[in-house]
């Protein structure tokens, strides 16, 4: 299956939505697709061969599980990939626009058991959660 390819334009420089992609403390703040859903906690070891583990929950507990991965390749402002535990690739791009405007794209593999669509659409609301929280903070 072919990558999976979503994109969106925040009103911020490269440098600070660098650090809140980046951060647990703000990890924790943007990283679910839906209200109903949290991000409890995360840890980053942003480096080469360095790991992720972000906790991902319903807030009624009902359901959660750990995203977590490995980093393959780091430019700071520039581009992250990374592999999950499934194996599966993830490139992100942060792409300077000018001094206030950061485009940041988002590469991923898909997983078989959901729909393409609905991987993007997750995916993507994830992204826009960060965009929002991003330039409103």
């Amino acid at each position: 299956m072919d990558p999976i390819k979503i994109d969106i334009t925040i009103l911020a420089p490269v440098e600070k939505v660098w650090n809140y992609f980046n951060e647990p403390k703000h990890i924790t703040k943007w990283n679910f697709a839906h209200e109903s859903w949290q991000c409890p906690s995360s840890e980053n070891d942003l480096r080469v061969g360095g790991k992720f583990k972000n906790r991902m929950e319903a807030k009624d507990k009902s359901f959660g599980f750990y995203f977590e991965g490995v980093y393959d390749e780091i430019e700071p402002q520039e581009k992250i990939k990374y592999h999950i535990t499934d194996g599966r690739k993830v490139e992100v791009i942060f792409d300077k626009i000018d001094d206030n405007t950061t485009k940041v794209i988002e590469i991923f593999d898909p997983e078989k058991q959901n729909s393409v669509e609905m991987q993007r659409d997750g995916w993507y609301a994830i992204l826009n959660n960060f965009h929002k929280y991003v330039e409103n903070h």
